[in-house]
């Protein structure tokens, strides 16, 4: 279990732990790995280490991972940053890009995480409603399983501006490494329009061999390059979301609908008997089954590369 936070976030991040342990991790010890672009301190190690006690691993992050992208011009950041201030969330922060960024293209490339399978996102300050009793690593890869969810919201229009355009390019330069099928119709309609449906990255579990992957790889230098990440606010999830949908199948993606969460900005409950049973939360807290996102992951298949492609070539119907 993995998280990217800062030392001004302990308590939060110990909230989460205390949840962890209690609903799921105190019956399997997988590892915690924090990661940080400063180092950490030693009051914040010590106090994560009282929460659980599973093995705790501390790093910090490559300086060539975390910072101004070499592709983009400082000038001209600085002007996007004033222009977005006030046109959205964190329109105006250039840490805020900086983390979207680093966990788009270099979170699974950090020395701690070089011989891990999986990792599960862990974030501070989030909720765990569910006591989850199995496996969901083993669970992942015994059915071949490569990302894993549990809340799939629409992005903020005006955050991803040039991503679908970008990414289309993309797929037109490499159909070489483009899947026979994919699951692209849940990113774009049959019109080639966006629909700005995202996994929501704060949480995820994923087969790491996929952001390793030379194709997922190479999508994210092309996006690096555009400037984006910058120049406009390309989050991770939207970057991650895009990805799994234009490289893996559908039976390859994962709603854990039973893992019940809440993150700032949403939350989900199971409604199923079964799985509420298990839980402590409400039908308030039940967004994903209001979910336009989540509806159209039930309602489309995969196509073939040929109709990804024919896709790519549209010009994105605003």
């Amino acid at each position: 279990m993995v998280a990217l936070v800062r030392n001004s976030e302990l308590e939060g991040m110990r909230s989460t732990i205390r949840q962890l342990e209690d609903r799921f991790n105190r019956r399997f010890e997988y590892p915690y790995m924090f990661l940080n672009d400063e180092d950490f301190t030693e009051e914040f190690k010590k106090g994560i280490r009282a929460m659980t006690k599973a093995q705790v691993y501390f790093g910090k992050l490559p300086a060539s991972h975390w910072g101004l992208s070499e592709y983009v011009n400082e000038d001209e950041v600085q002007a996007a940053l004033k222009r977005n201030k006030d046109r959205y969330i964190y329109g105006g922060s250039y840490s805020y890009r900086l983390m979207c960024r680093y966990q788009a293209g270099f979170v699974h490339k950090h020395p701690l995480l070089k011989d891990l399978e999986y990792y599960w996102r862990i974030e501070p300050g989030v909720s765990y409603f569910c006591d989850l009793p199995y496996d969901p690593f083993k669970y992942m890869k015994d059915n071949k399983l490569v990302y894993g969810y549990t809340i799939s919201p629409m992005e903020i229009a005006e955050t991803v501006e040039t991503l679908w355009d970008t990414t289309r390019k993309w797929m037109l330069e490499n159909p070489k490494l483009l899947p026979e099928k994919s699951f692209i119709q849940w990113a774009v309609n049959e019109k080639s329009k966006y629909t700005m449906c995202h996994f929501w990255s704060n949480f995820e579990i994923v087969d790491l061999s996929f952001y390793r992957s030379e194709a997922y790889e190479s999508y994210f230098q092309s996006l690096d390059r555009a400037g984006g990440f910058f120049y406009e606010r390309w989050g991770d999830a939207p970057v991650h979301s895009i990805a799994a949908a234009m490289l893996l199948r559908k039976d390859q993606i994962h709603w854990f609908e039973d893992v019940g969460y809440h993150h700032p900005g949403y939350a989900h409950c199971p409604n199923k008997p079964e799985m509420l049973a298990k839980c402590v939360c409400s039908g308030r807290e039940n967004y994903m089954y209001r979910s336009m996102c989540n509806r159209r992951f039930g309602s489309t298949n995969d196509v073939p590369k040929s109709r990804a492609l024919e896709l790519a070539a549209l010009p994105d119907k605003a």
